[in-house]
């Protein structure tokens, strides 16, 4: 299994990125994918979910500014992030709901300036 996330980047607050992981090794259509985020001395978040049949939840911290999306012609799922707040800088990673433990990429680095 091979996760890679890309689209990182600085932002000013208020601004927007999108970020995008492709996924390899896996039944990508079949899996539940996930966006996870840590932000530094902290615990690694669940950030969004989307399942394999489009049902989507988000953690109460990105109601309303984060939407996830899944193409799984390309089998890559996205994560648009709007309304960006100095509070979502972290290294954002995805991988499935049910976590491919040794999967883990480098994540994506997102740092939004205040």
């Amino acid at each position: 299994v091979q996760l890679v996330e890309s689209g990182g980047g600085l932002v000013q607050a208020g601004g927007s990125l999108r970020l995008s992981c492709a996924a390899s090794g896996i039944i990508f259509r079949f899996t539940a994918m996930a966006w996870y985020r840590q932000a530094p001395g902290k615990q690694r978040d669940l950030v969004a979910t989307i399942t394999s049949g489009g049902d989507i939840n988000y953690a109460d911290s990105v109601k309303g500014r984060f939407t996830i999306s899944r193409d799984n012609a390309k089998n890559t799922v996205y994560l648009q992030m709007n309304s960006l707040k100095p509070e979502d800088t972290a290294v954002y990673y995805c991988n499935a709901v049910r976590p491919f433990v040794d999967a883990w990429g480098q994540g994506t680095q997102v740092t939004v300036s205040s």
